[in-house]
């Protein structure tokens, strides 16, 4: 005979607990992927923006040891007097409101291995990708008696604010009679046409202070340089002959400088300076380069389809230590190389959509308030390089109006741009 079914009262209270339990904790959570992304310039900031574009399926922190990016870019325009110090300068709130993980601190290593990352504070960071944006260091040595020492005598101004506010107190204190010397490094460098325009700028200022048979002498590691037309013929009609500028085959070779003296001693001569800006050839940030990320040239290589590190294939390298092919170093480039990273890291972490991949590179010069020349190109990737296709340049006879349409183009590409990176 079948027994009566009989629940008694504590199992009852077991069976309710068990099922509240279910219901209060139905599943433990899958963990985000998480993407850690290294340095806050119009790479990594770009990256950190638009991995969480689109939705927040991805765990996104950047690291950055500074709270306000100055942006060198537009630069120049700072040392003319055109521009405010502050104008320069961009914060992070607006990243952080979008979901992005803000950590203030410098990163010390990579373990690739474990795929984690050790900072100065002593916090170990994990990631499923990491995404570097280093920036730029210098080959120091490059230049004889050329360091960082004798950057606080000769500035480079080429990173970091505090270098731009010592070119410009320089550049104010020259007098009548003063002698510029700015030395050009060679390719690959940040923003190929950024050594002329600053010339351009440093002789406007000068103009303007009503300064008196002033001189700026460019001595370059090379041979000719971006839109040098459009650069010698303005120079000659805005500032009547102040700016020379000299190849090797006329200096010779820069055989050193002498920051105490402020000397540069050239194959040819000895240039006794008011003022000296020395540009050093330039070679991928420490931190890309410390993780053994850069091969000989000293710059990352990348697959120009994924800015993927052709070194470790969990690593995307942006930005100006990046090197993939013709594509420029710019804060557009970078710009444009933080999206795509984005784009592929999304559809590979998150079944995000992924589109062609193509880039594009534009420059503005400023010469002359109302006077910009610019140039630029399309690029897209092929067997692995970035090729550039259809580039253009401004021409030597387009009309005033034209220049002062350009420099407007400038103004409004700058703000277009930053609000993109930390807006």
């Amino acid at each position: 005979m079948k027994q009566p079914l009989t629940i008694d009262r504590r199992s009852v209270i077991r069976a309710l607990a068990g099922t509240t339990a279910l219901l209060a904790c139905p599943a433990i959570a899958k963990a985000k992927p998480r993407v850690v992304v290294v340095g806050g310039g119009p790479g990594g900031a770009t990256a950190a923006k638009y991995l969480k574009h689109g939705g927040d399926e991805l765990d996104v922190t950047l690291i950055e040891p500074n709270r306000l990016y100055v942006t060198p870019f537009t630069s120049n325009l700072f040392l003319a007097g055109l521009k405010p110090y502050e104008a320069l300068n961009f914060g992070y709130e607006a990243l952080a409101a979008r979901g992005v993980g803000m950590v203030f601190d410098t990163v010390t290593a990579i373990d690739r291995d474990a795929r984690q990352l050790r900072t100065g504070g002593g916090a170990r960071i994990s990631y499923d990708r990491l995404v570097i944006s280093p920036g730029i260091d210098f080959r120091w040595d490059a230049v004889p008696g050329y360091s960082p020492e004798a950057a606080l005598l000769m500035p480079h101004g080429y990173r970091g604010g505090e270098q731009f506010k010592l070119l410009k107190r320089q550049l104010d204190a020259v007098g009548d009679g003063g002698l510029i010397v700015i030395i050009a490094p060679p390719l690959p460098y940040r923003c190929p046409p950024a050594p002329y325009e600053r010339a351009s700028m440093m002789a406007y200022a000068l103009k303007t202070r009503g300064v008196k048979n002033a001189r700026i002498v460019i001595l370059d590691a090379k041979d000719h340089f971006a839109m040098q037309t459009l650069f010698i013929d303005a120079w000659e009609r805005h500032y009547g002959g102040m700016i020379e500028w000299q190849d090797p085959t006329i200096h010779g070779g820069i055989k050193a400088v002498d920051p105490k003296a402020m000397t540069v001693v050239t194959d040819f001569e000895t240039h006794k300076a008011t003022m000296v800006n020395v540009i050093p050839p330039q070679i991928a940030g420490q931190l890309g380069r410390d993780a053994g990320l850069a091969d000989d040239s000293g710059f990352c290589p990348v697959d120009a389809g994924s800015m993927r590190s052709l070194l470790d294939p969990a690593i995307h390298v942006i930005g100006d230590s990046a090197t993939g092919g013709e594509f420029p170093k710019s804060g557009f480039a970078a710009n444009n190389e933080a999206k795509i990273t984005a784009m592929i890291i999304r559809a590979e972490l998150a079944d995000g959509r992924r589109l062609p991949v193509r880039f594009t590179n534009h420059c503005w010069s400023t010469i002359a308030p109302n006077d910009a020349v610019k140039n630029g190109a399309r690029y897209e990737p092929r067997d692995g390089k970035i090729v550039m296709i259809d580039p253009y340049t401004s021409q030597l006879e387009e009309s005033p109006e034209l220049r002062a349409k350009q420099a407007r183009e400038a103004t409004g590409w700058y703000v277009g741009m930053t609000t993109d990176i930390f807006g």
